[in-house]
């Protein structure tokens, strides 16, 4: 278990007044469809309800797409930001523009591989980087906090290569390492898992069946794991509001798979049983795979009700 200190915007700082306008127009991106909404208005509106707002995105290199992230985050105002893939050293992520739009940033990283960073509004406690017991996990994967009442999990799942490798094996370990600490350390919680899984739980998430026969995240193996993980009484917070087949949140680069929308549901957000329930909305936002430099991720965006 290793803690890990949050950064704020330190005394006197305030959020720049040029920033994600800038970088729209400078992209070549049309205006934003509303007028920015003033901050201290935005902290009434939140504070008029104290539900929270979540978006989990595997940004797949964070300063590769610090442009579209901070200006994603700008136009939504999410009150709890889980990334993935942020492929960055802790000392050199770039922490001052997500301050200055208000965010307390808690990060896992390393060089050139995985990592993840959680950014949140409110100051989160009980910030736990990798597993809580235990050896050191390989790669920065696990980061975990108390903000808003929950437990959030921000996970980045072992992609798992080819199934039968060793990196197979290490990923469904993996799991079920994540599923004895759910069981050890987290019974009476509200808990949230979100992230990139790298398993599609059914069918249902995945442009072609025939085509995936054999592969990696659709293999009875890792979507048994899921299962088990799922019994520590974690739902589906998309499929609580949706349960048309065909809705991904990968698309591969490769084969033109954005045009043709051949891609795999592997992104999700779980929540355990109360807080399921307040999920008022769980979406995927296409719009920011159109952009220039994008992810092979889209964002996944749930807002929950006070409980």
């Amino acid at each position: 278990m290793v803690s890990v200190a949050s950064d704020a915007l330190p005394p006197g700082r305030t959020r720049l007044a040029l920033g994600p306008a800038v970088r729209r127009e400078a992209a070549g991106r049309p205006p934003l469809a509303r007028q920015p909404v003033p901050i201290g208005a935005r902290l009434l509106e939140k504070m008029m309800n104290p539900g929270f707002s979540l978006v989990t995105w595997n940004v797949n290199s964070v300063r590769a797409r610090l442009d579209n992230v901070l200006t994603y985050l700008d136009e939504h105002d999410p009150d709890v930001v889980c990334l993935q893939e942020t492929k960055v050293e802790d000392r050199l992520f770039p922490r001052v523009p997500f301050m200055e739009l208000g965010y307390t940033v808690s990060l896992h990283g390393t060089k050139g591989h995985a990592g993840v960073a959680t950014l949140t509004k409110q100051a989160p406690e009980d910030v736990t980087a990798g597993f809580v017991d235990g050896p050191a996990d390989r790669h920065p994967r696990v980061l975990s906090c108390r903000v808003h009442g929950v437990v959030i999990y921000n996970l980045y799942v072992p992609n798992g290569q080819s199934v039968g490798s060793e990196a197979y094996r290490y990923k469904l370990e993996w799991l079920e390492r994540l599923r004895g600490e759910l069981q050890a350390n987290r019974a009476g919680d509200e808990v949230l898992l979100c992230g990139d899984f790298n398993i599609a739980p059914a069918d249902a998430d995945v442009w072609d069946v025939a085509a995936m026969q054999g592969s990696t995240h659709v293999s009875p193996p890792e979507r048994e794991a899921l299962a088990r993980l799922r019994e520590f009484g974690l739902q589906d917070c998309y499929r609580r509001h949706h349960d048309e087949s065909g809705r991904f949140t990968w698309f591969d680069y490769r084969a033109n798979s954005w045009a043709k929308r051949h891609g795999l549901r592997i992104d999700l957000v779980l929540a355990t049983r109360r807080l399921h329930q307040s999920c008022a909305a769980c979406e995927h936002d296409y719009e920011p795979r159109d952009w220039d430099t994008p992810s092979d991720h889209i964002p996944v965006r749930a807002t929950f009700s006070p409980a």
